[in-house]
């Protein structure tokens, strides 16, 4: 029970990093579709990174007050949920609204399960947790461009990793 719990978790920090490096392969389409600049998705980028500070800063709170399980539950859906609003917006500010409940999701998920591992866990689990992350990170643009390639453009990308 214990290898199927952390197998879980391992599957759970992959899809933590599917999303972490999409942006960037699909900007440079994006920013034409919407109609706004380049330099943009800074603004996205630090509003996805201001919501992941926040919650990891809350993270020890929540989880003493739900446990791990629940702050990790909701905070999948929450990202899911936010992947899956970007897949549906047609404007910038559609972007800058659901970066919050990313940004809020992701560090949620992040804080929660590292401290869950670095509790129960040898040390050694923390270091394939993190490779686990690089694995979803460099499998993102991936799907991305595949969906690009493919003529489905950037929303499917954000729709195929939202459910994942």
């Amino acid at each position: 029970m214990v290898h199927l719990l952390l197998a879980i978790i391992y599957i759970a920090f992959i899809s933590l990093g599917l999303p972490d490096s999409l942006l960037g392969a699909a900007w440079p389409v994006m920013h034409e579709d919407l109609g706004a600049p380049l330099s943009y998705a800074g603004i996205i980028s630090m509003i996805i990174a201001f919501g992941t500070v926040v919650s990891s800063l809350q993270s020890d709170r929540l989880t003493l007050w739900l446990g791990t399980g629940k702050v990790t539950a909701i905070s999948v859906a929450m990202t899911a949920t936010a992947l899956l609003g970007f897949s549906a917006s047609s404007e910038f500010w559609m972007l800058c609204l659901w970066a919050i409940p990313y940004g809020l999701g992701a560090g949620g998920v992040d804080a929660a399960l590292n401290n869950y591992v670095a509790l129960h866990y040898r040390s050694w689990h923390m270091s394939w947790l993190h490779c686990m992350w690089g694995v979803g990170a460099a499998t993102g643009p991936y799907i991305m461009g595949m969906a690009l390639e493919m003529g489905k453009g950037w929303p499917a990308g954000y729709h195929i990793i939202s459910s994942r």
